[in-house]
């Protein structure tokens, strides 16, 4: 698949979303990477790798992240981007159903997007798969601490990954997914969803949060300083619980349709307008 340019009609376009316009070439697969890094470090993902590190040291480094985010990163985000969160009380009324856990999930088009949601689920870690390259980059130290787990290609060492999100299960620990499973900056359609994190959430039967990062234009003193680059708007959907009634291929297919449909929603694209199908594997 290639990607799909975003025209939408002109009444729906009075009415939203705003797309910026950054003049960047996307890749033609809607799951392909655009901004990893080099190389710089060899790691072996095998079954011997601490996918759940509980050294002290790591639990330092990551508390001493958190610190940083948590104080510095929560005041600059909304300089910054001037970040506005809506739907934050759907988080406090539905507090007793996060008593088990629960994820995250949100398109992934910024990168400052993952500290966006941690601002918006406020003082709480999450935890998260990721691309094992990010791991092996000039980030790696600090997409660790925060809670980054890398997926192994060994079929093996699949094993041991998926014994960490079961210990974190077992703590009652909050995951994020990024399901478009790549991050494209200022790209503002719902790319396709791979249905891994759902899989785990029907597994784990927690409820699902879906959020959407969206757009604005710059405006006020953002229009000399920002450059054209757009302010950010992250919005809050109602949780979505997995239907344990139903196989786990349907349920898994459910929810993923479910939490597109809504993202897309929360994204301010009029419905029909999205261009992309949700199924992206």
């Amino acid at each position: 698949m290639k990607p799909k340019p975003f025209t939408i009609t002109a009444e729906a376009a009075s009415k939203g979303p705003y797309v910026p316009q950054m003049g960047i070439k996307y890749p033609e697969k809607p799951d392909e990477h655009m901004n990893v890094g080099p190389k710089v470090v060899d790691i072996n993902f095998d079954t011997n790798y601490p996918y759940l590190d509980e050294s002290p040291g790591f639990k330092l480094w990551s508390g001493f992240i958190y610190f940083v985010i948590w104080t510095l990163v929560f005041m600059v985000c909304p300089i910054r981007y001037a970040l506005r969160i809506e739907g934050r009380s759907i988080l406090k009324k539905n507090k007793a159903l996060f008593k088990n856990g629960a994820m995250t999930v949100s398109n992934h088009m910024l990168r400052w997007d993952f500290l966006s949601v941690l601002q918006a689920v406020r003082y709480r870690r999450l935890w998260f798969p990721t691309v094992k390259e990010l791991v092996l980059g000039s980030d790696r130290g600090v997409t660790r601490a925060v809670g980054g787990i890398p997926v192994p290609s060994d079929i093996h060492a699949i094993r041991s990954f998926t014994n960490a999100f079961d210990e974190l299960h077992r703590r009652k620990k909050w995951f994020h997914a990024f399901p478009e499973a790549s991050s494209w900056f200022f790209y503002q359609p719902i790319r396709p969803f791979k249905k891994g994190m759902f899989t785990m959430a029907y597994k784990y039967n927690i409820p699902v949060i879906p959020i959407a990062l969206s757009y604005r234009p710059p405006t006020g003193i953002y229009r000399f300083f920002k450059k054209g680059s757009p302010l950010i708007t992250l919005r809050i959907g109602e949780p979505i619980l997995p239907d344990q009634s139903m196989p786990r291929k349907e349920a898994v297919n459910l929810l993923r349709q479910q939490c597109h449909k809504k993202i897309v929603e929360l994204a301010g694209i009029p419905e029909g307008e999205n261009p992309w199908p949700c199924e992206g594997d």
